[in-house]
Protein backbone atom coordinates (compact mmCIF):
# COMPACT_ATOMS: atom_id res chain seq x y z
CA UNK A 1 0.00 0.00 0.00
CA UNK A 2 1.31 3.46 -0.93
CA UNK A 3 0.68 6.02 1.76
CA UNK A 4 -0.41 9.60 1.32
CA UNK A 5 2.01 11.92 3.15
CA UNK A 6 -1.02 13.56 4.82
CA UNK A 7 -2.44 10.25 6.10
CA UNK A 8 -1.68 8.21 9.18
CA UNK A 9 -1.94 4.60 10.32
CA UNK A 10 -4.13 3.87 13.34
CA UNK A 11 -5.92 0.97 15.05
CA UNK A 12 -9.58 2.02 15.27
CA UNK A 13 -12.35 0.37 17.36
CA UNK A 14 -14.75 -1.36 14.99
CA UNK A 15 -17.80 0.34 16.56
CA UNK A 16 -16.43 3.71 15.45
CA UNK A 17 -16.33 2.66 11.79
CA UNK A 18 -19.21 3.62 9.49
CA UNK A 19 -19.87 2.31 5.97
CA UNK A 20 -20.50 4.62 3.01
CA UNK A 21 -21.13 2.22 0.14
CA UNK A 22 -22.11 -1.40 0.58
CA UNK A 23 -20.78 -4.02 -1.83
CA UNK A 24 -22.01 -7.50 -2.63
CA UNK A 25 -19.75 -10.54 -2.84
CA UNK A 26 -20.46 -14.10 -3.95
CA UNK A 27 -20.81 -16.67 -1.20
CA UNK A 28 -17.68 -18.57 -2.27
CA UNK A 29 -15.54 -15.43 -2.46
CA UNK A 30 -16.88 -14.27 0.90
CA UNK A 31 -16.06 -17.61 2.53
CA UNK A 32 -12.56 -17.46 1.07
CA UNK A 33 -12.03 -13.97 2.50
CA UNK A 34 -13.47 -15.13 5.81
CA UNK A 35 -11.08 -18.11 5.93
CA UNK A 36 -8.12 -15.88 5.01
CA UNK A 37 -8.75 -13.32 7.77
CA UNK A 38 -9.59 -16.04 10.28
CA UNK A 39 -6.34 -17.88 9.50
CA UNK A 40 -3.72 -15.15 9.05
CA UNK A 41 -5.55 -12.02 10.19
CA UNK A 42 -6.21 -8.77 8.35
CA UNK A 43 -3.19 -8.06 6.13
CA UNK A 44 -4.44 -5.00 4.21
CA UNK A 45 -5.63 -2.03 6.32
CA UNK A 46 -8.92 -0.27 5.62
CA UNK A 47 -8.85 3.21 4.13
CA UNK A 48 -11.01 5.69 6.07
CA UNK A 49 -11.53 9.40 6.72
CA UNK A 50 -12.55 10.99 10.01
CA UNK A 51 -15.50 13.20 10.86
CA UNK A 52 -15.73 13.92 14.57
CA UNK A 53 -15.57 10.64 16.48
CA UNK A 54 -16.61 8.52 13.50
CA UNK A 55 -14.47 7.05 10.74
CA UNK A 56 -16.10 6.48 7.33
CA UNK A 57 -14.87 3.52 5.28
CA UNK A 58 -13.64 4.48 1.80
CA UNK A 59 -12.09 1.13 0.94
CA UNK A 60 -12.42 -2.18 2.78
CA UNK A 61 -16.16 -2.65 3.31
CA UNK A 62 -16.00 -6.44 2.77
CA UNK A 63 -13.04 -6.83 5.12
CA UNK A 64 -14.98 -4.79 7.68
CA UNK A 65 -18.04 -7.07 7.34
CA UNK A 66 -15.93 -10.21 7.79
CA UNK A 67 -14.18 -8.80 10.87
CA UNK A 68 -17.55 -7.73 12.26
CA UNK A 69 -18.77 -11.31 11.87
CA UNK A 70 -15.63 -12.64 13.56
CA UNK A 71 -16.09 -10.32 16.52
CA UNK A 72 -12.87 -8.34 15.99
CA UNK A 73 -12.76 -5.34 18.32
CA UNK A 74 -10.40 -3.02 16.41
CA UNK A 75 -9.02 -2.83 12.87
CA UNK A 76 -5.81 -1.40 11.38
CA UNK A 77 -6.77 1.60 9.25
CA UNK A 78 -5.10 4.21 7.10
CA UNK A 79 -6.77 7.55 7.81
CA UNK A 80 -6.92 9.80 4.71
CA UNK A 81 -7.60 13.53 4.59
CA UNK A 82 -10.31 13.44 1.86
CA UNK A 83 -13.50 11.58 0.98
CA UNK A 84 -12.59 10.60 -2.56
CA UNK A 85 -12.93 6.81 -2.71
CA UNK A 86 -11.24 6.67 -6.12
CA UNK A 87 -8.20 8.47 -4.77
CA UNK A 88 -8.12 5.91 -2.00
CA UNK A 89 -8.19 3.00 -4.43
CA UNK A 90 -5.02 4.28 -6.08
CA UNK A 91 -3.08 3.51 -2.92
CA UNK A 92 -3.75 -0.22 -3.26
CA UNK A 93 -1.70 -2.12 -5.86
CA UNK A 94 -2.05 -5.64 -7.20
CA UNK A 95 0.82 -7.87 -6.14
CA UNK A 96 3.22 -8.82 -8.90
CA UNK A 97 4.31 -12.48 -9.15
CA UNK A 98 7.65 -11.66 -7.52
CA UNK A 99 6.01 -9.67 -4.71
CA UNK A 100 3.49 -12.48 -4.16
CA UNK A 101 6.28 -15.05 -3.77
CA UNK A 102 8.06 -12.75 -1.34
CA UNK A 103 4.87 -12.31 0.69
CA UNK A 104 4.24 -16.07 0.78
CA UNK A 105 7.79 -16.77 1.99
CA UNK A 106 7.32 -14.15 4.71
CA UNK A 107 4.08 -15.77 5.86
CA UNK A 108 5.81 -19.17 6.08
CA UNK A 109 8.04 -17.76 8.83
CA UNK A 110 5.07 -17.93 11.22
CA UNK A 111 2.60 -20.29 9.49
CA UNK A 112 2.88 -23.78 8.03
CA UNK A 113 2.53 -24.37 4.29
CA UNK A 114 -0.84 -26.13 4.47
CA UNK A 115 -2.38 -23.23 6.41
CA UNK A 116 -1.17 -20.64 3.87
CA UNK A 117 -2.34 -22.81 0.95
CA UNK A 118 -5.77 -23.23 2.55
CA UNK A 119 -6.04 -19.47 2.97
CA UNK A 120 -5.54 -18.98 -0.77
CA UNK A 121 -7.88 -21.87 -1.61
CA UNK A 122 -5.03 -23.99 -3.03
CA UNK A 123 -3.78 -27.52 -2.41
CA UNK A 124 -0.18 -26.35 -2.39
CA UNK A 125 1.76 -23.10 -2.88
CA UNK A 126 5.07 -24.64 -3.90
CA UNK A 127 4.56 -23.77 -7.56
CA UNK A 128 4.09 -20.12 -6.56
CA UNK A 129 7.20 -20.07 -4.40
CA UNK A 130 9.53 -21.51 -7.03
CA UNK A 131 11.06 -18.44 -8.68
CA UNK A 132 14.53 -19.90 -9.41
CA UNK A 133 13.99 -19.64 -13.15
CA UNK A 134 14.13 -15.81 -12.86
CA UNK A 135 17.91 -16.04 -12.38
CA UNK A 136 18.21 -17.39 -15.93
CA UNK A 137 16.25 -14.56 -17.53
CA UNK A 138 17.40 -11.22 -18.89
CA UNK A 139 16.41 -8.31 -16.55
CA UNK A 140 14.02 -6.91 -19.18
CA UNK A 141 12.23 -10.25 -19.40
CA UNK A 142 12.00 -10.44 -15.60
CA UNK A 143 10.51 -6.93 -15.58
CA UNK A 144 7.93 -7.90 -18.24
CA UNK A 145 6.99 -11.00 -16.22
CA UNK A 146 6.77 -9.03 -12.97
CA UNK A 147 4.42 -6.51 -14.62
CA UNK A 148 2.20 -9.33 -15.87
CA UNK A 149 2.89 -8.78 -19.56
CA UNK A 150 4.08 -12.36 -20.04
CA UNK A 151 2.77 -15.39 -18.20
CA UNK A 152 4.88 -17.77 -16.14
CA UNK A 153 4.78 -20.52 -18.80
CA UNK A 154 6.36 -18.14 -21.33
CA UNK A 155 8.97 -16.90 -18.86
CA UNK A 156 9.98 -20.46 -17.96
CA UNK A 157 10.18 -21.43 -21.63
CA UNK A 158 12.54 -18.54 -22.37
CA UNK A 159 15.11 -20.04 -19.98
CA UNK A 160 15.92 -22.56 -22.71
CA UNK A 161 17.50 -19.82 -24.85
CA UNK A 162 20.29 -17.38 -24.13
CA UNK A 163 19.54 -13.84 -22.81
CA UNK A 164 20.27 -12.18 -26.18
CA UNK A 165 17.71 -14.46 -27.87
CA UNK A 166 15.25 -13.83 -25.01
CA UNK A 167 15.35 -10.12 -25.85
CA UNK A 168 14.79 -10.84 -29.55
CA UNK A 169 11.72 -12.91 -28.73
CA UNK A 170 10.41 -10.28 -26.28
CA UNK A 171 10.82 -7.56 -28.94
CA UNK A 172 8.99 -9.75 -31.47
CA UNK A 173 6.15 -10.29 -28.99
CA UNK A 174 5.82 -6.55 -28.41
CA UNK A 175 6.01 -5.75 -32.13
CA UNK A 176 3.27 -8.23 -33.06
CA UNK A 177 1.21 -7.77 -29.91
CA UNK A 178 1.25 -11.52 -29.33
CA UNK A 179 2.20 -12.66 -25.81
CA UNK A 180 0.73 -16.14 -26.07
CA UNK A 181 2.57 -19.32 -25.07
CA UNK A 182 2.09 -20.68 -28.60
CA UNK A 183 3.93 -17.72 -30.12
CA UNK A 184 6.82 -18.01 -27.66
CA UNK A 185 7.00 -21.76 -28.31
CA UNK A 186 7.30 -21.19 -32.05
CA UNK A 187 10.00 -18.56 -31.57
CA UNK A 188 11.98 -20.96 -29.36
CA UNK A 189 11.65 -23.64 -32.05
CA UNK A 190 13.18 -21.23 -34.58
CA UNK A 191 16.14 -20.39 -32.35
CA UNK A 192 19.53 -21.33 -33.86
CA UNK A 193 21.51 -23.95 -31.93
CA UNK A 194 24.22 -21.46 -30.93
CA UNK A 195 21.61 -19.33 -29.10
CA UNK A 196 20.08 -22.25 -27.19
CA UNK A 197 21.20 -23.22 -23.72
CA UNK A 198 22.56 -26.67 -23.08
CA UNK A 199 20.22 -28.16 -20.53
CA UNK A 200 20.10 -31.54 -18.87
CA UNK A 201 16.40 -31.07 -18.38
CA UNK A 202 14.38 -31.79 -21.48
CA UNK A 203 12.76 -28.79 -23.09
CA UNK A 204 9.01 -29.17 -22.39
CA UNK A 205 8.33 -27.59 -25.75
CA UNK A 206 10.53 -29.96 -27.73
CA UNK A 207 8.58 -31.52 -30.60
CA UNK A 208 9.19 -33.99 -33.37
CA UNK A 209 10.91 -32.71 -36.52
CA UNK A 210 7.62 -32.74 -38.41
CA UNK A 211 5.76 -30.87 -35.66
CA UNK A 212 8.54 -28.33 -35.41
CA UNK A 213 8.45 -27.73 -39.16
CA UNK A 214 4.68 -27.20 -39.03
CA UNK A 215 5.03 -24.61 -36.29
CA UNK A 216 7.79 -22.79 -38.18
CA UNK A 217 5.66 -22.72 -41.33
CA UNK A 218 2.71 -21.27 -39.40
CA UNK A 219 4.92 -18.52 -38.02
CA UNK A 220 6.31 -17.73 -41.46
CA UNK A 221 2.78 -17.50 -42.84
CA UNK A 222 1.80 -15.11 -40.04
CA UNK A 223 4.85 -12.96 -40.76
CA UNK A 224 4.03 -12.90 -44.48
CA UNK A 225 0.46 -11.83 -43.75
CA UNK A 226 1.76 -9.06 -41.49
CA UNK A 227 4.16 -7.85 -44.22
CA UNK A 228 1.40 -8.06 -46.86
CA UNK A 229 -1.08 -5.94 -44.91
CA UNK A 230 1.64 -3.48 -43.90
CA UNK A 231 2.62 -3.08 -47.56
CA UNK A 232 -1.04 -2.78 -48.59
CA UNK A 233 -1.58 0.00 -46.06
CA UNK A 234 1.51 1.90 -47.26
CA UNK A 235 0.31 1.59 -50.86
CA UNK A 236 -3.15 2.83 -49.85
CA UNK A 237 -1.66 5.92 -48.20
CA UNK A 238 0.48 6.60 -51.29
CA UNK A 239 -2.50 6.24 -53.64
CA UNK A 240 -4.60 8.49 -51.43
CA UNK A 241 -1.99 11.24 -51.57
CA UNK A 242 -1.74 10.93 -55.37
CA UNK A 243 -5.53 11.14 -55.65
CA UNK A 244 -5.57 14.31 -53.54
CA UNK A 245 -3.05 15.93 -55.88
CA UNK A 246 -5.16 14.94 -58.91
CA UNK A 247 -8.39 16.21 -57.31
CA UNK A 248 -6.74 19.52 -56.43
CA UNK A 249 -5.71 20.00 -60.07
CA UNK A 250 -9.31 19.41 -61.15
CA UNK A 251 -11.05 21.78 -58.72
CA UNK A 252 -8.49 24.58 -59.16
CA UNK A 253 -8.83 24.58 -62.95
CA UNK A 254 -11.35 27.34 -63.69
CA UNK A 255 -12.94 25.72 -66.76
CA UNK A 256 -13.24 22.24 -65.19
CA UNK A 257 -14.55 23.72 -61.95
CA UNK A 258 -17.20 25.76 -63.81
CA UNK A 259 -18.29 22.68 -65.77
CA UNK A 260 -18.55 20.57 -62.62
CA UNK A 261 -20.45 23.33 -60.84
CA UNK A 262 -23.00 23.47 -63.65
CA UNK A 263 -23.40 19.78 -64.48
CA UNK A 264 -22.07 17.75 -61.53
CA UNK A 265 -22.37 19.89 -58.41
CA UNK A 266 -22.50 16.87 -56.07
CA UNK A 267 -19.21 15.50 -57.42
CA UNK A 268 -17.57 18.89 -56.95
CA UNK A 269 -18.78 18.98 -53.35
CA UNK A 270 -17.28 15.53 -52.73
CA UNK A 271 -13.94 16.60 -54.22
CA UNK A 272 -13.90 19.71 -52.02
CA UNK A 273 -14.75 17.60 -48.97
CA UNK A 274 -11.84 15.22 -49.71
CA UNK A 275 -9.40 18.13 -49.91
CA UNK A 276 -10.80 19.74 -46.78
CA UNK A 277 -10.38 16.51 -44.78
CA UNK A 278 -6.81 15.95 -45.98
CA UNK A 279 -5.57 19.57 -46.06
CA UNK A 280 -7.81 21.25 -43.47
CA UNK A 281 -8.83 24.15 -45.70
CA UNK A 282 -11.47 24.95 -48.29
CA UNK A 283 -10.71 25.19 -51.98
CA UNK A 284 -12.30 27.70 -54.30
Amino acid sequence: MKKNTNGRGEDIPIDRLTTLNERKMGKRAYQKLLASIKTVGLIEPLCVYQEGDQYFILDGYLRYKVCLELGVESLPCFVLPDKDAYTCNRYVNQLSPVQEARMLRKSLETLDESTVAKTFGLKTIRHRLDQRFLKELHPRVVKAYDKGRIIKTCAQGLTFVKPSRQLEILDAMEKNGDFSAAYVRTQIMKTPANLCRKRKKKNPWAESTQKKQELVEKLEQAEKRYDFYSGLYRQYVTDLLKMCIYVRKLVTNEKIRAYLQEHHAEILQRFEAILFETEGKKVG
